[in-house]
This record gives structure tokens, C-alpha cells and sequence, in this order.
């Protein structure tokens, strides 16, 4: 049955791959002869496009249905939008190569780049920025003014273990500064960054873990009174956000997954799919786009990808 799922999915890739090369040779004909024809749906190949469970299941699903409608469309193809539950869920997709196309956070980029050959091809622009960093926040009245007065305090992360932006590199700055977990701060972990936030400004928690911009988004500005917080420290930056093809893409249709993605900030209907997908623009971006990830990672898990 395996087998004849990826024969099946190679004969789809061949198609659509045929399909791109008569559209290209149509190109100097009359508009009216170069329309496409439409492939039954039965017929179209399907790529499955994982999201990782960056922010709720709903709500994640409304800000990329639209993108995987638009690829669906310009590709021929039926394009699957899966959004896993948890990060658990997420990783076994990863795992066991159901994702064609898939989102990932930079930790899980390189992992799933040395373990399985996923290919990087874009990564997200948000903010107007193709970088993010980790930081670490605190209130303004808490006394503490630089890292090592955080030795003894309670430090909330805003996400797991493999979170790049709020656990990884916000451990960076910490073990620069010559402070480990339990030996010399108390670690936890929240849902998310701006849940670490609420805590911090509470007074629940000493210092908060996460991206450098998270102060700044409104789900975190309509809860707490921002001046009342400061950021402490942030890591050196990183590129943004990745998205990835399987290794046995063909080359053909990972470039054009990726000029469609990266031209969508060129048109007005391409901006409302962006703007839906809470981003700027899309970036191709390539394997070596990483390195600072890579070094960050080496040295905060001594993990070397």
C-alpha cells in the first residue's frame, strides 16, 4: 500500500511538472489559448502543507486556508492543509514524511534538514523584519537590571524545550551570562510567549522568556500595561520563521512553490492571503540562511545539526 501511494504520488508530480512545462510553452499565445484546463480534482497530485502549532488549531487554520486555496489553484494540485493539535502530533507528521510542504519554527528546520532532508525554501517576513531574537523580559519594578540578577529567580519561557525564539535562544543569553537551569534559576514553561508575559506582569513569575518582538503584539498590549515591563536582554538575531519541501520533491515544483510564495507581496490579492497569514512577505531563503541558528543551538543544547 506504501508503495503504491508513492508511485501514485510520483505520477502526480509528473503531471503537474508536465503541466507547468505546456504552460510555460504556451506563454506567447493568445490569452484565451493559454488558460489552463482544469484537472478533476481526482486526478490533481496532492501536497500535503503541515503548520506547526504555533498558535491555536482555529485560528491557525484561517490564516493559511487562504494560501493553501491559492497554491491549490496556481499549481493544479489539491493542496491539504494539516494543522496537528500539539507539538507532539506535529512531529510525528515530521517524522514519518507526511508533510510536502511544511512550516517549522528554525530548531525544528534543522533537525527535520539533517535527520529526514527537508529542504528549506522561504521563511516568513513579519513586522516588516526577516530577523527575529529571543529576550528576556522582567517588570520595570522588579529590581532586576541585568542577567545575573536573575540568578535565584523564577524564569517562565513562553513555549517548550524546542521553542527557538522563546526557550533556545533566550537560554542563550542566560548561559553567556554563566547561569544553568536548576543550578542557578528556577525554569518553567507556559502555552506560549504572551502567556510568559501576563505572568511576569503579575508578578507571578521573576523574568519572562520569549521573542524579542512579543511586547509588541496586541494579543500581549491588550492585557498588560507595557510600560510597566522591560527587556532585560536579547539574543543575537536569527533568521525568521522557515518553510520546507520533502527531499523527494522534484526541483521543479519546489521552485515553483517558492515564486509563488515569495511574489505574493506583489499583487493586491497576494497581500490579503499574506496579511491573513499574520505576515509581511515571504523570503526565499536557502540552507545556509541557518548558520546562526545552528551556533545558537550548539551552544545553549550542544546539539551539533
Amino acid at each position: 500500500m506504501r508503495y503504491q501511494n508513492a508511485r501514485r504520488r510520483a505520477v502526480g508530480w509528473l503531471a503537474a511538472g508536465l503541466a507547468s512545462l505546456i504552460l510555460l510553452g504556451c506563454s506567447d499565445q493568445s490569452s484565451e489559448s493559454a488558460k489552463p484546463a482544469i484537472t478533476p480534482s481526482a486526478e490533481r497530485p496532492t501536497i500535503t502543507m503541515g503548520i506547526f502549532p504555533r498558535r491555536n488549531l482555529a485560528v491557525t487554520r484561517a490564516a493559511f486556508r487562504p494560501l493553501a486555496k491559492y497554491l491549490s489553484k496556481q499549481l493544479n494540485a489539491n493542496v491539504r492543509l494539516v494543522v496537528p493539535l500539539n507539538f507532539k502530533q506535529f512531529w510525528e507528521g515530521v517524522t514519518n514524511k507526511e508533510y510536502d510542504l511544511v512550516h517549522f519554527n528554525q530548531y525544528h528546520y534543522i533537525v527535520s534538514h539533517a535527520r529526514f532532508g527537508y529542504h528549506v525554501l522561504a521563511t516568513n517576513e513579519e513586522f516588516g523584519r526577516n530577523e527575529i531574537a529571543g529576550a528576556l523580559f522582567v517588570r520595570k519594578d522588579s529590581g532586576i537590571n541585568s542577567v545575573e540578577d536573575l540568578r535565584g529567580k523564577r524564569i517562565l519561557f513562553g513555549g517548550g524545550r524546542k521553542a527557538m525564539g522563546s526557550y533556545i535562544a533566550p537560554l542563550s543569553i542566560l548561559k553567556k551570562a554563566g547561569l544553568e537551569p536548576k543550578r542557578d534559576f528556577e525554569e518553567s514553561f507556559s502555552k506560549n510567549p504572551p502567556a510568559a508575559m501576563l505572568n511576569v506582569y503579575r508578578s507571578i513569575f521573576d523574568a519572562a522568556g520569549a521573542g524579542d518582538v512579543v511586547i509588541g503584539l496586541k494579543v500581549v498590549r491588550d492585557k498588560i500595561n507595557t510600560n510597566d515591563m522591560k527587556r532585560l536582554a536579547r539574543s543575537e538575531p536569527f533568521v525568521q520563521l522557515p518553510w520546507a519541501v520533502k527531499q523527494d520533491m522534484p526541483a521543479q515544483m519546489s521552485q515553483k512553490i517558492q515564486q509563488l510564495m515569495i511574489g505574493l507581496d506583489k499583487t493586491e490579492a497576494g497581500m490579503d492571503i499574506l496579511k491573513k497569514a499574520k505576515v509581511t512577505a515571504f523570503r526565499a531563503a536557502s540552507d545556509e540562511d541557518f548558520a546562526k541558528v545552528r551556533e545558537i543551538v550548539k551552544f545553549t543544547l550542544g546539539e551539533d545539526y
